[in-house]
């Protein structure tokens, strides 16, 4: 398999192993969540089980054309079609969690139940982004830009293992991972969370996370431009060929998110990893487009 470059070369991967995914979508009463799930219906990747807000979704025209890959789970109200379609992930019937017009914090009540829901004991929720920046001539994957504020040093294991796993599945055999900080330099008194970094690194050499190249603390331009490496006269691995970003904590993750989508034209795609299937945990604010990509993002780790 061809490292997977770009949303459109991966959608076709999708498209051509001929599989598609159920997925879960919990509320489906907005535009841009139908819009985006009949996208991925027409390029043959999903099938889609609707759980509540059924009579909305029944209203789009688009229903017709895609009936024989849609079905349909009535509930009472949010809570009811979180835990329905929660419920429906535990036991196997579907692939992907999708959130539509459901309150956040409603959905994880239901995906992080100690008794109903479908996070395993000991396993890191965490956010995980997919970005295409016109700037950078691959895919970019970096976390956390919503779930953790300041990961501790097993969950940002997790997170390493999490996104070359990803990687992997996008056909990058040895996947670069940056471990990011402001500056090539470990500080234990001001950034003791550089300090574990080292161990990382050599949990990557003993093969923890499969094949993989990881070096940090790097910063952003030195691990994604070579140019910058040489001038600072640093030698890396990486050689400014990131795939993953590994942010020390939210607040970082989330400045970066920000800005690419609004000052670099970057389309992404957001899924949360950890519980038993992919959940796509989209903005209510985010385009059809962002949301399908995000669903093809879960598709291919599902």
């Amino acid at each position: 398999m061809e490292s997977i470059k770009n949303f459109n070369q991966l959608i076709a991967h999708l498209a051509q192993g001929g599989k598609r995914k159920k997925v879960a979508v919990v509320c489906a009463s907005d535009e841009s969540t139908q819009g985006a799930v009949f996208m991925a219906l027409k390029a043959d990747i999903i099938d889609a089980v609707f759980v509540g807000c059924t009579q909305q979704v029944r209203s789009n025209d688009e229903v017709a054309r895609y009936a024989d890959h849609i079905t349909y789970v009535e509930a009472e109200d949010p809570d009811d079609a979180a835990a329905k379609a929660v419920a429906l992930v535990r036991e196997g019937k579907a692939d992907i969690l999708m959130k539509g017009m459901i309150n956040t914090d409603n959905l994880l009540h239901a995906v992080l139940n100690k008794e109903t829901g479908i996070l395993p004991k000991g396993r890191v929720l965490t956010h995980v982004t997919v970005a295409q920046l016109p700037a950078y001539h691959k895919l970019l994957v970096f976390t956390d830009a919503a779930v953790i504020p300041y990961p501790t040093q097993e969950q940002r294991v997790e997170q390493v293992r999490y996104t070359t796993a990803l990687c992997h599945a996008l056909g990058i055999q040895t996947p670069k991972v940056a471990l990011i900080h402001c500056s090539e330099k470990v500080s234990q008194k001001a950034f003791p969370f550089t300090v574990g970094y080292k161990d990382i690194i050599d949990m990557a050499g003993q093969g923890e996370f499969g094949p993989c190249v990881i070096d940090g603390p790097l910063d952003l331009k030195t691990s994604l431009d070579q140019h910058a490496l040489e001038k600072k006269g640093i030698a890396s691995p990486l050689n400014g060929e990131a795939d993953v970003l590994v942010f020390p904590d939210i607040e970082a993750g989330n400045v970066f998110y920000k800005a690419i989508t609004l000052l670099a034209g970057a389309d992404t795609a957001g899924i949360l990893q950890g519980p038993l299937a992919p959940v796509v945990l989209a903005s209510r604010g985010d385009s059809k487009e962002s949301k399908f990509y995000s669903l093809a993002a879960a598709a291919t780790i599902a």
